[in-house]
């Protein structure tokens, strides 16, 4: 048999029809022909219309949307409390490790640094007591977050995959490690959007003195498109940049500017109508437009009453800065803003607050009670006010402390365990879940990883998890991916 007629025996043999150029890319390369093809089809707006409808999403704006099932939270507060907080100064009292306080323990842990070679058990300096009719224990260094120890959830089994501060925060953030990816909070107004046409869905309150380690990418929109990134906002000085022009000759001309640039960018979307890219940018426009008409309503703080100042301490230097971000994070989410991200009191060094190498006593007497206070406040001003139960507010740090000493008088970075509050939209009240072994290393009981907690978040905003994507170079990308991730939602946290 000569050469062709093999060739045709073997397509007669593996193929009923003419080999196509698809079916060749499909088939050759482990089907990474095909994947490009796809890929740059999708790029350029040129897939079939039933294939776009099935793994394309177009944008849209920020107009509020359904989910996926009756929600129990509308919006979320996250209280990010950067540099790993001590669980077991805090909120995770540990007898044992009081009891052999000073004595080098024989298993030697986890640590990240240089300072802890010793391996020597180092006991909490701090007195801890039950509060509430539920009895929750927290320590003396944060009476006021004690005193709503009813409305709040305690998870004492969170666990973390990385020892170093920038990647952890991502982690808890986006739950990937790596930079580039949406975070939580883009995630949710992608979803769900806005229920204020005239705000962002996505709010940050940063220190107006600095950056937390991983700046923006912990409020980034990575490959969602950017109407889904965190904006921010500044409690210090004017609200939000950039917003009103500097002068304005005739009060006219900015009305007659904008109708000229939404024509000028609507004649332009019609040329390239599969460009989200400029969608977005359009849709950015049109957003700060509105918001030069509404936002500083929103972001004027001084309609409160003295009593509520106070409630978040606004009147005490200690607690002021941080207490006007709590302040402001109630009256966004009053007014429909889906997730408002506050950084806490940032240090000097640049460092996370929280991040206690040496003299953990006398830094956290110092850092406590600036934060203690205007949380406290926060979800106290929630309930009176009805929002708590629709209002999720999260009080976290991207890991926690080792239960030895380091360099004498401080703790290193423990991925393995941390504590985490959580209060309102349907979760527990009152109630303590999961536990760590006995000097408060490790997460040992109920344990609960960062896409276990998005996947429950998730779940109360009324998304399901595993059905929220977005495609991305060709792959429907998820905050969680249950076959990679083992994402679950943790039902025993619910009410």
């Amino acid at each position: 048999m000569n050469r062709p007629e093999r060739h045709a025996q073997f397509a007669r043999q593996y193929t009923s029809e003419p080999l196509s150029r698809r079916s060749v890319l499909r088939d050759s390369g482990l089907g990474l022909g095909s994947l490009a093809l796809t890929y740059l089809l999708q790029q350029d707006g040129l897939l079939a219309s039933d294939a776009r409808a099935a793994i394309t999403n177009p944008s849209r704006d920020l107009s509020a949307q359904p989910g996926h099932r009756a929600a129990r939270a509308t919006s979320v507060i996250m209280l990010m409390q950067t540099g790993g907080p001590s669980q077991m100064d805090l909120f995770d009292p540990k007898p044992e490790l009081q009891r052999r306080d000073g004595e080098i323990y024989s298993s030697k842990f986890e640590s990240f640094q240089p300072g802890s070679q010793e391996n020597r058990l180092m006991a909490s300096p701090f007195q801890f007591q039950r509060n509430g009719e539920c009895g929750m224990e927290f320590s003396n260094m944060v009476p006021h977050l004690a005193s709503v120890a009813d409305d709040m959830c305690m998870v004492r089994s969170m666990f973390s995959e990385n020892n170093n501060h920038p990647q952890a925060m991502r982690f808890l953030n986006t739950g990937s490690i790596l930079s580039g990816r949406p975070t939580l909070g883009a995630w949710i107004s992608y979803g769900l959007g806005s229920e204020n046409q005239d705000l962002p869905a996505y709010i940050v309150l940063r220190d107006p003195d600095g950056y937390a380690d991983g700046g923006v990418t912990n409020w980034d929109n990575g490959w969602l498109p950017p109407l889904y990134r965190g904006t921010e906002v500044q409690t210090r000085g004017t609200p939000i940049l950039n917003l009103h022009s500097p002068q304005v000759v005739n009060d006219l001309i900015p009305t007659h500017n904008l109708l000229l640039l939404h024509r000028l960018n609507r004649h332009r979307q019609s040329l390239y109508p599969n460009d989200s890219e400029l969608e977005t940018r359009i849709l950015n426009y049109e957003l700060a437009a509105r918001m030069q008409k509404r936002a500083d309503k929103v972001l004027d703080l001084s309609d409160e009453t003295s009593a509520t100042q106070k409630l978040y301490g606004i009147d005490r230097d200690v607690t002021h800065d941080y207490g006007m971000r709590c302040l402001m994070a109630r009256r966004l989410v009053e007014s429909g803003v889906r997730f408002v991200h506050i950084l806490p009191p940032q240090k000097k060094d640049g460092a996370g607050p929280w991040d206690h190498h040496g003299n953990l006593k006398s830094r956290m007497e110092s850092l406590s009670p600036q934060i203690d206070q205007p949380s406290a406040g926060l979800i106290t001003d929630l309930k009176n006010r009805g929002l708590l139960e629709n209002t999720v507010v999260i009080w976290a740090g991207e890991f926690g402390r080792l239960p030895i000493s380091q360099n004498g008088s401080g703790r290193d970075h423990n991925r393995h365990a941390f504590t985490l509050l959580i209060a309102g939209g349907g979760f527990q009240k009152g109630f303590v879940y999961g536990a760590t072994d006995e000097f408060g290393y490790a997460a040992v009981q109920n344990r609960v990883s960062c896409h276990d907690l998005h996947a429950t978040l998730l779940w109360q905003m009324g998304i399901d998890h595993t059905q929220l994507s977005y495609v991305h170079s060709g792959r429907a990308e998820r905050l969680t991916d249950p076959e990679v991730t083992g994402a679950s939602v943790v039902t025993g946290l619910l009410a």
